[in-house]
């Protein structure tokens, strides 16, 4: 259990998450928006009756339109507060938020547990249907569609020169102070074999951390490769710039999925946390 000594003694609580992102403007909370963030924390005061909102912190802020199925955050209540375990508390809110967003499980974080900072990575899935693929009406939401064809060939080829810890300001939105340095784990793409959406392109992109917009934007760039729109000269020179290039496409929303969050294991929880809390440099890598 991860009982922090302040005023009160507190327990940090880990909630598993999945949502549609399609009628939320994201995960963080905005005034007059509904978001993931704000309807959770709204019902979670509800529910278990505090005069104020709990502050819950994730592992990854989705923009607008983006799903998750794998969403994991965390927030820290009075030790009073819950007292039989988070299975009442998740079929409570499972109860209330209206079917777009469903708790799959609260659980008492082990210690050094933080949502954002103990993550060691976070893998995506952008899903696309190209020319001549009509995807399953039902998964309208969930995937987008391109009107060319794409050579997964030459994706692939090229999204393997972009693995490791490199500097992604070229696909990244500019946020004063932060820092665009990242490790790219794993970018490929592939195409479903069989089932409701056969046909349909599945890009994973796995790191060890997302800077804003980057998974859209790397997308993006190896389609605009592999439609044969841009070469391979072009994607070099793209990366090599240290700010956004407005020559990237950002790809729509509404074909990202969150799908999964990595940890170390529990003794190596606090480390990890502290050691993301730096700001990266390449030249001290």
């Amino acid at each position: 259990m991860s009982v922090e000594s302040a005023e009160a003694a507190t327990v940090r609580w880990r909630f598993d998450i999945a949502y549609d992102g399609t009628n939320f403007s994201g995960w963080a909370t905005q005034v007059g928006r509904r978001t993931v963030q704000g309807e959770l924390e709204t019902w979670i005061a509800r529910v278990l009756r505090l005069d104020n909102p709990p502050k819950m912190v994730c592992a990854g802020r989705t923009d607008a339109g983006v799903h998750a199925r794998g969403q994991v955050a965390h927030l820290d209540l009075d030790e009073a507060v819950i007292t039989d375990g988070g299975d009442d508390l998740a079929r409570r809110l499972n109860s209330v938020l209206g079917g777009d967003c469903v708790v799959r499980r609260i659980s008492v974080a082990p210690a050094g547990f933080d949502a954002r900072f103990a993550a060691i990575w976070r893998r995506y899935v952008y899903r696309l249907s190209d020319a001549g693929v009509q995807p399953d009406p039902l998964y309208r939401y969930q995937i987008a569609q391109l009107p060319a064809d794409v050579d997964l060939a030459r994706f692939n080829e090229e999204a393997a020169t972009l693995l490791g810890l490199k500097d992604f300001g070229a696909f990244c939105r500019h946020r004063e102070g932060a820092s665009t340095i990242r490790t790219l784990l794993e970018l490929s793409a592939r195409r479903v074999a069989s089932g409701p959406t056969a046909g349909v392109i599945e890009c994973t992109v796995r790191a060890d951390a997302f800077c804003h917009s980057m998974v859209r934007s790397l997308v993006g760039a190896l389609l605009a490769v592999g439609t044969g729109q841009r070469d391979h000269e072009w994607l070099v020179a793209v990366t090599e710039r240290p700010v956004r290039d407005s020559t990237i496409m950002v790809m729509p929303a509404a074909g990202l999925t969150l799908e999964e969050v990595g940890y170390p294991a529990d003794h190596e929880l606090g480390a990890r946390a502290d050691e993301a809390r730096a700001l990266r440099d390449l030249s001290r890598s």
